[in-house]
C-alpha cells in the first residue's frame, strides 16, 4: 500500500508548529480525494489546485482513493501553504518522484499551472526547521530571502512543481539561497519621507516627541486643524533608534505571519508606523477573529501606533487598549485556547479640542457649546488618558514662520536621532540584566530600583500629587519620564529640573 510522509508546518498565533502530511493511495474502490485533520476551507480547496498543478506539470494524477492526513489531527489547519507538501506526497506515493525528504520541510501555495505563489508565514517556519533539526526548507522562490536570515538551514526557492522533478532527479538541482546577515541589513539607513527640519516652529512639541522617542513613552497632541499634528507624528520614526537584531526579528515574524511583508522588502528594517483609520474595528485594532490574528497594536510592535482624530474612534475600541498599553502584550482568548500577541509600541494620539476644532484658538471663533466640548473630550476615558505619559498643546503656526526662507534653522531628524540613540544606549546598559528595553517598560518595583529621587525631587513630587490629584500610575509615569529626560541630558541622577519638566507634560483636569 503506497504511503508517503512529508513534513510541513503552520503557526498557532505567532508560534510555529510542525505538521506531518501523510498521503495514502489505495487501488480499491472508486477514485476519490479526501483531506482529513481539521482542514479549513482553503485547505479543502487544495484538492483542485493540486490536481491541476500535477497534470499541468506533465505528471500523472493517480486515479486511486487518495487520503491525505494532516497531523496532529486535533490542530485546525488554515491557509493554502499545504499545497506543495500534499502534491509532493502524492507524487512520492505514486512513485513519480524518488528522493529523501526526511530532513526537509515543504511549504507553499500552488497555482493551477504548477508554479508556486508567495506564501505568508515563512520566517517562523525557518526558525522551526532550525529548532527541530531539519536541514532543508523548500518554499516559493519569492520567499527565499525571508528564510535566508536564519543561519544553519538551506533555503531552496522552488519556482514550480516541475522544478522539484528535476531537483530530485539531479537533472537541474536547485541552488540554496545564500545566508543573509540581518545585522548587515540593519546597518543600512533607509531614507525617511518626513524630517523634523521640515516643520516650522513647534519647538516645545518637538522636544516632547524627542523625550517620547528616547524613553518609549506614549504621547498625545491636542490642537486646532492644520496645526501640524499629523506631520509631527509622522516624523517620529525618523528620530527613533535603529532596530536591534532581536527587535527586527520579532517585527518581521509578525509581518510574515500576517502577510504584510512586501515582495521587494522581505525583512523589516525600520520601526513600524501604523495609522489605522478611525473606523477600525475592535478586532482590527487589538487582534482576534475566529482564527485569531494580530491586530494593529501588534503590527506596531517596537514602533509607533498613531491614532489620528482619536476622539472619533468608538469608545469600546479605545477601551480595548487598556491592558495592552499596561502589559505590552494582548491576550486573545477563545474556546480552542488562548493566544498572546506582543504589543510594545509608542502610542501617539492626535485630537482636536472640540467638534469644530477651534476651542481656545485666539484667531478662530469656536461654534461649540460648553456641553458639546465636554462630551467631545469625554469620548476618551480617564484610564486611557492616564496611560499616556506626555500631553502637549499644538497651537497653530504663526504666519511669519511659514513665510521665512526655504532653509530655516531647524534641527534635522538625524541630529535628534543621535541624541535619542545615545539615551537608548544608556538604558540598554541600565537594563542589560532584565527583559526591559526602555524606561517606559519599567514597572513600579523597577522604578524604585533604578529611579532613586533626591529630597528635592521627592518634595516636588509630593506637592504635585496633592495639587494635581495624581493617581499612583501617574506618579510612577512622571518619574519614568524624568528618568528619560535625565538620560537625554547625560545625567546619572534624576534632578529637580528633570522632574519639573516631566510634570509639565502631565495632563490637567479638563485639558
Amino acid at each position: 500500500m503506497p504511503l508517503a510522509k512529508v513534513v510541513s508546518g503552520t503557526t498557532v498565533g505567532l508560534d510555529p508548529v510542525p505538521v506531518e502530511v501523510e498521503v495514502n493511495l489505495e487501488n480499491k474502490g472508486f477514485p476519490r480525494f479526501t483531506i482529513v485533520g481539521l482542514p479549513g476551507k482553503a485547505v479543502e480547496e487544495a484538492k483542485e489546485r493540486v490536481r491541476s498543478a500535477i497534470r499541468n506539470s506533465g505528471a500523472a494524477f493517480p486515479e486511486h482513493r487518495i487520503t491525505v492526513n494532516l497531523a496532529p489531527a486535533d490542530l485546525p489547519k488554515q491557509g493554502p501553504s499545504y499545497d506543495l507538501p500534499i502534491a509532493l506526497g502524492i507524487l512520492i506515493a505514486s512513485e513519480q518522484i524518488h528522493g529523501d525528504t526526511s530532513s526537509s520541510i515543504f511549504y507553499g501555495e500552488l497555482s493551477l499551472d504548477g508554479s508556486l505563489r508567495r506564501t505568508p508565514g515563512v520566517l517562523p517556519l525557518a526558525f522551526l526547521a532550525k529548532e527541530k533539526g531539519y536541514k532543508n526548507l523548500y518554499l516559493p522562490s519569492d520567499n527565499t530571502k525571508e528564510a535566508s536570515v536564519v543561519e544553519g538551514i538551506s533555503s531552496y526557492g522552488v519556482p514550480s512543481l516541475k522544478s522539484l522533478f528535476f531537483h530530485f532527479s539531479n537533472e537541474q538541482p536547485i541552488t540554496p539561497e545564500p545566508f543573509l546577515s540581518f545585522s548587515k541589513i540593519l546597518d543600512e539607513d533607509p531614507p525617511s519621507d518626513f524630517d523634523m527640519a521640515d516643520i516650522r516652529g513647534q519647538a516645545h512639541v518637538k522636544r516632547a516627541l524627542e523625550v517620547a522617542a528616547a524613553g518609549g513613552h506614549n504621547i498625545s497632541m491636542k490642537g486646532p486643524p492644520g496645526a501640524g499634528k499629523t506631520m509631527l507624528a509622522r516624523t517620529i520614526p525618523s528620530i527613533l533608534p535603529k532596530l536591534t537584531v532581536k527587535e527586527a526579528l520579532e517585527v518581521t515574524k509578525i509581518y510574515s505571519i500576517t502577510g504584510n511583508l512586501l515582495p521587494d522588502q522581505p525583512l523589516i528594517r525600520t520601526r513600524p508606523f501604523r495609522s489605522p483609520h478611525h473606523t477600525v474595528s475592535r478586532v482590527g485594532l487589538v487582534g482576534g477573529g475566529s482564527n485569531p490574528t494580530p491586530g494593529e497594536i501588534s503590527l506596531a510592535h517596537r514602533g509607533v501606533l498613531f491614532l489620528d482624530e482619536a476622539t472619533e474612534l468608538p469608545r469600546s475600541v479605545l477601551e480595548a487598549m487598556r491592558q495592552p498599553l499596561e502589559d505590552g502584550f494582548v491576550t486573545v482568548s477563545r474556546a480552542a485556547g488562548t493566544l498572546v500577541f506582543p504589543s510594545k509600541f509608542i502610542l501617539v494620539v492626535a485630537v482636536n479640542p472640540c467638534p469644530c476644532g477651534y476651542f481656545g484658538d485666539p484667531k478662530h471663533r469656536c461654534t461649540c457649546s460648553s456641553t458639546q466640548v465636554l462630551n467631545y473630550n469625554r469620548r476618551i476615558s480617564g484610564p486611557i488618558w492616564d496611560r499616556i505619559d506626555l500631553h502637549v498643546e499644538v497651537p497653530a503656526v504663526e504666519v511669519d514662520k511659514l513665510t521665512v526662507d526655504d532653509k530655516p534653522n531647524e534641527e534635522t531628524s538625524k541630529i535628534v536621532r543621535a541624541r535619542v540613540q545615545k539615551a537608548r544606549e544608556v538604558q540598554q546598559e541600565r537594563f542589560k540584566d532584565t527583559n526591559i528595553t526602555c524606561n517606559a517598560e519599567m514597572g513600579s518595583k523597577t522604578v524604585k530600583t533604578y529611579c532613586a529621587l533626591s529630597s528635592d525631587c521627592l518634595s516636588l513630587m509630593q506637592k504635585a500629587v496633592s495639587q494635581m490629584s495624581l493617581s499612583a500610575r501617574s506618579y510612577y509615569r512622571i518619574i519614568k519620564v524624568a528618568r528619560t529626560i535625565a538620560d537625554l541630558s547625560g545625567d546619572k541622577d534624576i534632578l529637580a529640573p528633570h522632574v519639573a519638566e516631566a510634570l509639565q507634560y502631565r495632563r490637567r483636569d479638563g485639558a
